[in-house]
């Protein structure tokens, strides 16, 4: 794990763009085609933001995202579908699009995503970290092991109290207890991982996940196993760090 840290959000986005862009369009260069997966909520704002703006071929990007609340409509504020077809899907031209939809038939929208993520590797992966540590839905204690690149979960307490304090809920009473989530061994199979995490608010989960070995109690830490992670943080978020800590992950 590569770790970065820039004075503020903004400047982190525009990094952490700029290299995923580079990414994607080296996989359109070799293949003719990227695969993409995104993660959503407010620490991803300046990032995706500035991944619009960067010279990339979207018509060659197939797109698929992590979670979706369970029961939540899409016209909901707190829809991540809808989070992304206002701030990204709706501002450029994708090759194709797999949402995760909590909305139905939900076992059988779980098993189209499946066929669909399993066609071809996802060159990139754009995973946030939780206030929990949390990676996707996937809180503690993270399911380290099920293979399934999809599942059901269950929203432990802190991870609604995050969705709250980020105003996407009144209050935890009103956010849904549960979520599909894309699953940790699914996560890990991205070929590369850029992970956006600015803001004090996370700056206790940066520690844990940088001071303490693997652990399911801090899903996050399972993201030093892989082989080519970029860990993008604001001086905020990296507020926790040790000069010592940080100096072993640069």
């Amino acid at each position: 794990m590569n770790v970065q840290v820039y004075p503020d959000s903004p400047s982190l986005g525009r990094a952490a763009a700029k290299k995923a862009a580079a990414i994607l369009n080296e996989a359109i260069h070799e293949r003719g085609q990227a695969r993409l997966v995104l993660s959503t909520g407010m620490s991803q704002f300046e990032t995706l933001s500035a991944l619009i703006d960067e010279p990339v071929d979207w018509t060659k990007v197939d797109l698929f995202h992590l979670d979706e609340y369970i029961g939540l409509p899409v016209s909901h504020p707190a829809s991540f579908r809808r989070y992304l077809l206002d701030r990204f899907i709706g501002k450029v031209q994708l090759r194709s699009v797999h949402l995760v939809d909590g909305e139905g038939d939900v076992a059988a929208n779980m098993a189209q995503l499946k066929a669909a993520i399993r066609e071809a590797p996802i060159d990139l992966g754009l995973i946030g970290i939780g206030e929990n540590a949390h990676i996707a839905f996937n809180d503690p204690p993270a399911d380290f092991v099920v293979d399934e690149p999809y599942i059901v979960v269950n929203l432990d307490e802190n991870c609604k109290k995050q969705q709250v304090g980020e105003g996407w809920f009144p209050d935890t009473a009103h956010v849904p207890s549960q979520a599909i989530s894309m699953s940790v061994r699914q996560i890990l199979r991205c070929a590369r991982i850029i992970s956006c995490v600015p803001h004090a608010v996370k700056a206790t989960a940066i520690r844990k996940t940088l001071e303490q070995d693997v652990n399911d109690l801090v899903p996050a830490t399972i993201l030093k196993t892989h082989q080519d992670v970029s860990l993008f943080l604001d001086e905020a978020s990296a507020s926790g760090l040790t000069p010592d800590l940080l100096a072993r992950f640069n």
